[in-house]
């Protein structure tokens, strides 16, 4: 009996190997989700509304004065919406 180690339960093992298997799963996720969210963060374009977007668009001369109040009108939230 004293080489006995684990009663029966796979020489100590028990569930340990499902533990294992979730720790190894919960680091690799970390380590995912830790790169995602570095290599996103600085993304150009990330957060930004679109009427910043078009200020910025009429700024660099992208679209003439017609086209960015027009735009404008399209993206304003003081716009009313319409019923569907």
């Amino acid at each position: 009996m004293m080489g006995d180690w684990g009663g029966g339960w796979g020489g100590g093992m028990g569930v340990g190997w499902i533990f294992m298997i979730l720790f190894w799963a919960l680091i690799i996720l970390g380590v995912v989700a830790l790169a995602k969210w570095l290599f996103t963060a600085g993304a150009p374009g990330a957060g930004r509304r679109p009427l910043d977007i078009l200020r910025e668009r009429y700024a660099r001369g992208d679209i003439t004065r017609d086209q960015y109040q027009q735009m404008r009108r399209t993206w304003s939230p003081e716009r009313p919406r319409r019923a569907a």
